[in-house]
């Protein structure tokens, strides 16, 4: 029999209806001939504009956790609603089509192409969601504005640079920029200063909530720092594959 499914920390007063919520997440893995569950009945909600950390022990779910919220991974049992579409029950282009526009992701790797520069990282959002002929319509805006975020960013002298000749703080804005440039409603960060030392982190994490604020996005950050867990809104606590 299944475990009953939990509860999760109080959203904040007078929010909305959530952009992002998860409805009883359920993930188990097949090992052998044994079944492994990683996650047993998350529930959580993402309002507009508010910062919410999630913090927890390696091991305890987060990762996979993140990948269902983004709709990287299925999940066994339950539901992701994103602006109000259930994003499991769509089909794969229509469930692209809606991560793509509506969930900017920021990874502690950064997971930027190689061989491409930072305009070019930074555009990849955009090439995604227009068809071919539609993107060369809008090159040259598409471009301008990938260099002002950039500009924006610190990295007017590195726009034409790869990320192998990048710092880890450059690339992480890098990073940011391609996460926000087609403005999401919701941003997922993955221990976004985790490879970084603490004087670059510090300024990751205050561009990151800057532009947080700024933009009135949702934002879910993964952290085992409470320092950083303390700046969000709310902070939630994973163990065990719940919400504590």
């Amino acid at each position: 029999m299944s475990e009953p499914t939990q509860t999760e920390s109080r959203p904040p007063a007078g929010a909305g209806a959530p952009l992002l919520e998860a409805d009883s997440i359920r993930k188990s893995f097949q090992i052998g001939d044994r079944s492994m569950e990683i996650l047993h009945g998350v529930n959580l909600a993402l309002h507009a504009g508010e910062s919410v950390a999630l913090v927890g022990a390696s091991g305890a779910g987060k990762s996979t956790l993140l990948h269902i919220l983004g709709l990287l991974d299925r999940p066994s049992e339950g539901r992701v609603v994103i602006r109000e579409r259930d994003g499991w029950a769509l089909d794969t282009a229509e469930r692209c089509s809606l991560r793509n526009l509506a969930i900017g992701f920021v990874f502690q790797f950064y997971h930027l192409l190689p061989e491409l520069n930072a305009v070019e990282n930074v555009l990849l959002p955009a090439m995604i969601d227009h068809s071919r002929r539609g993107y060369r319509k809008r090159r040259r805006e598409l471009r301008e504005r990938a260099r002002g975020m950039l500009t924006e960013f610190g990295l007017s002298e590195r726009l034409g640079h790869r990320p192998g000749q990048l710092s880890g703080g450059e690339r992480q804005r890098v990073a940011i920029a391609r996460a926000l440039f087609n403005n999401p409603s919701i941003l997922i960060a993955d221990e976004p200063t985790g490879n970084l030392d603490t004087g670059t982190g510090e300024k990751i994490l205050q561009l990151l909530f800057e532009e947080q604020r700024k933009r009135d996005v949702a934002m879910l950050l993964v952290t085992h720092d409470k320092r950083v867990a303390a700046r969000c809104d709310r902070v939630l606590s994973m163990e065990d594959g719940m919400i504590q």
